[in-house]
């Protein structure tokens, strides 16, 4: 199944930034390559059952397993050891990635309490765009009784844009609800 996004981003949004931009070639077009959504848990060395729940949370959300990521460092203040785990994360390409995107601009972001848009600032200055979501309940995978905990997560989308005036051009045609500032 192709995703809407993605039927969109072919024929709509290319041509709309080659004539943008003044590309001479369609490969020139930034697109997005990944995206990838990290959840740290601090309370994941002492508590084992706060990480299992994330990895399945994550897998509902995204439909795929998520890869539980370790301490590569001991910390005593943290009470941490190395090879402990401290988060989890999943990368998203190609169609699982346009499905989470339309999933997340569409029915997701809006579902936000006192929602004015997505700060334009959230940009890495290489067209690369970060947000973070305070609580895992704005997606609609997630019912309220089955959560232990609210818990927030970073959504990084990775796109091949070579300035952030380009990134942005691209996620707002895409529909990304930038707040006007």
């Amino acid at each position: 199944m192709v995703s809407k996004l993605k039927t969109q981003y072919q024929e709509q949004i290319v041509p709309k930034l080659m004539e943008q931009f003044k590309y001479t070639n369609i490969h020139q077009a930034p697109k997005v390559i990944k995206v990838t959504i990290n959840r740290g848990l601090g309370e994941a060395s002492q508590n084992a059952k706060a990480l299992e729940s994330s990895v399945k949370e994550l897998s509902i959300i995204t439909g795929q397993k998520p890869v539980v990521t370790r301490a590569k460092k001991a910390i005593a203040g943290f009470k941490i050891r190395q090879g402990m785990p401290v988060g989890v994360m999943v990368t998203l390409r190609s169609d699982r990635m346009y499905n989470f995107l339309e999933r997340l601009i569409h029915l997701s972001l809006p579902r936000i309490r006192d929602f004015r848009g997505i700060s334009p600032k959230s940009f890495d200055g290489r067209g690369n765009y970060s947000l973070g979501v305070r609580e895992q309940l704005i997606f609609p995978e997630i019912q309220y009784d089955s959560i232990d905990q609210i818990r927030g997560m970073d959504i990084s989308i990775i796109t091949t844009a070579k300035t952030d005036e380009e990134g942005r051009a691209l996620l707002k045609e895409m529909g990304m609800p930038f707040r006007e500032s």
